[in-house]
């Protein structure tokens, strides 16, 4: 009887479903721990798949739905009411966006000097009672073949890059395409999508697969400190492009222009005429939503200025993603990095929106602040050795 049972153990480890990989060793679900799933008809089968692995671990889940979501719209109420409930896990299988919370963008969350805009952030990244996972755009397609990695080798090299980015002052991105940026780093902190979510706290996407830094932000209190002027250069997208409406492969690449921390100049053809429409959509909603209060006063300004903000530097680390024009799996790819304009991750520079960018190839090279530097990635290969 043992020996079958051992057996029977065996087979259903090799033969578990992407969703029971992701319950059991992403997000470690417990037995008798709340789980909120928040779906749309489009991710439907995902997350009835995800709710009934929670149900036999013996957790007790909850399934919901509400219409897609754009950058700009707002979560259901009754969304945003069952977060608040704290669940211990929420999964967020939406197939564009979760959803503004208009509550806490016009009255903040705030804890120990930070705010949150949202009750997922504020429950997640601040109070530290939740984990989970959001996957904007998921296919079925895509989470077959990408949630099943080797999630250890995965943090691996999330690790080693950890090691490798302390320290480092400045980073410079070159790429065929036309890419040349230098970014200041100091005194940010790496962050992780490696694929452990199990701690209260922690979450990330589905697929996993990426390191990610804010870089400091131009004009800043933190930039004038360290006499900086935020990040400076050329950022050419050839890869893919996040727009309010949806994400795209890029058939012309998008040159944009970064001045002091924020893009100054976006060319191109119909995708860099797209990118701008979504920026300054962002840039004129922020004023609007301060004058309907739903806004702090004198942040529409701040919001306004943000949207054309470089708010993030990722590396793609998932060896099972491809650029497939679902940013989701877009930005988790081997041989690229990405650049996301807009709102960050340091909770510093509030934004409607955060645009990720994807670039093919790039050579990634840390300087620190004693004159040394390292390679990191030369032409998209990993150099961690």
């Amino acid at each position: 009887m043992l020996i079958e049972e051992i057996v029977k153990k065996h087979i259903y480890k090799e033969e578990r479903t992407p969703a029971q990989v992701v319950v059991e060793d992403v997000v470690k679900v417990k037995k008798g721990e709340r789980v909120l799933i928040i779906a749309n008809p489009a991710t439907s089968e995902i997350a009835q798949d995800l709710f009934s692995a929670s149900n036999d671990v013996g957790a007790i889940p909850t399934l919901m739905f509400q219409p897609d979501k754009t950058s700009f719209d707002n979560a259901n109420e009754e969304v945003l009411a069952a977060i608040g409930t704290a669940p211990e896990v929420c999964f967020s299988i939406s197939n564009i966006k979760l959803g503004k919370d208009p509550h806490a963008t016009a009255t903040p969350y705030k804890l120990e000097g930070q705010e949150y805009t949202h009750v997922f952030d504020y429950l997640m990244d601040g109070k530290k009672v939740m984990r989970g996972a959001w996957t904007p755009g998921i296919t079925v397609d895509m989470m077959n073949r990408t949630a099943g990695i080797d999630y250890d080798e995965l943090q691996t090299r999330c690790k080693k890059l950890d090691e490798l980015f302390k320290g480092a002052v400045t980073v410079k991105v070159t790429a065929p395409a036309g890419t040349d940026l230098l970014i200041p780093v100091g005194g940010r902190k790496l962050m992780f999508d490696d694929g452990d979510f199990s701690t209260p706290g922690s979450g990330g996407n589905i697929p996993a697969g990426e390191v990610f830094i804010s870089p400091v932000v131009g004009g800043s209190e933190v930039a004038e400190n360290q006499k900086c002027q935020g990040c400076e250069g050329i950022i050419v997208y050839d890869g893919s492009m996040t727009f309010s409406d949806g994400d795209s492969i890029l058939e012309t690449p998008i040159t944009c222009k970064v001045e002091k921390g924020y893009v100054t100049d976006i060319t191109g053809a119909a995708e860099a005429k797209r990118l701008l429409k979504t920026i300054t959509e962002a840039e004129t909603r922020a004023m609007q939503y301060e004058k309907e209060k739903k806004l702090p006063e004198g942040q529409g300004a701040i919001y306004k200025k943000n949207a054309r903000n470089i708010g993030e530097l990722g590396i793609g680390l998932n060896p099972a993603a491809r650029i497939t024009g679902n940013m989701l799996e877009d930005e988790k790819a081997f041989h690229t990095c990405h650049f996301a304009i807009g709102e960050n991750y340091d909770n510093d520079a509030p934004s409607l929106i955060h645009l990720d960018g994807v670039v093919r190839e790039p050579t990634i090279t840390l300087m620190y602040e004693d004159g040394t530097s390292r390679v990191i990635l030369e032409n998209g290969e990993l150099r961690l050795n």
